[in-house]
């Protein structure tokens, strides 16, 4: 039996969890609505403020899809009731970020011979913070676990950390291994 996919799922206060007969899960929240639909082979069972996921059988396939969908169904009920939040620092010189005059949108200067604009979908909140003698930050909060991910994911590949000089866009308290550069190999 999956370890992850047997923990049932307690369902805070404020949140409500709704199973479809087309196996399509949704979860509303004071952070707003996450909906997810769940392979046929996993049933979603909601009673008495917990959530069960079970399987059929012991099959490998199933076996698999047990774990995976208990992790989205709970990452959804923490995210419409909690959030979840990420926080990027832009380490270099000149690195500087901040709001663009469009709602929810970043302008990135990393160096590059043009800013860059990025476009943040509407459930992302985003905050830029800039103090002197700081590197810049970019806070985000979001209800979607995974989207917020990716979004960190994008912002990153903008400026990845460089082990030589240790710049680049990291997670606050990222800490980048440093390599010895050629002058130090001599």
């Amino acid at each position: 039996m999956s370890r992850i996919g047997k923990l049932p799922i307690a369902i805070p206060a404020g949140v409500t969890v709704a199973v479809s007969p087309e196996n399509v899960v949704t979860v509303k929240g004071p952070k707003g609505e996450l909906v997810q639909q769940v392979d046929p082979l996993i049933t979603v069972t909601v009673e008495e403020g917990v959530c069960h996921v079970t399987r059929p059988n012991d099959e490998k396939e199933s076996r698999a899809k047990h774990g995976l969908y208990r992790a989205l169904i709970h990452n959804m009920v923490v995210g419409v009731s909690e959030g979840y939040k990420a926080t990027l620092q832009l380490h270099g010189v000149g690195y500087r970020v901040e709001m663009a005059q469009t709602p929810n949108t970043l302008n990135l200067t990393l160096g590059y011979t043009h800013p860059i604009l990025l476009q943040l979908p509407k459930e992302v909140k985003v905050e830029t913070k800039t103090e002197r003698n700081q590197d810049p930050l970019i806070m985000l909060e979001c209800a979607d676990k995974q989207l917020l991910g990716q979004i960190c994911a994008k912002i990153r590949t903008f400026r990845k950390p460089e082990p030589y000089k240790g710049k680049g866009i990291l997670f606050l308290g990222e800490v980048v291994r440093r390599k010895a550069g050629k002058s130090a190999a001599k």
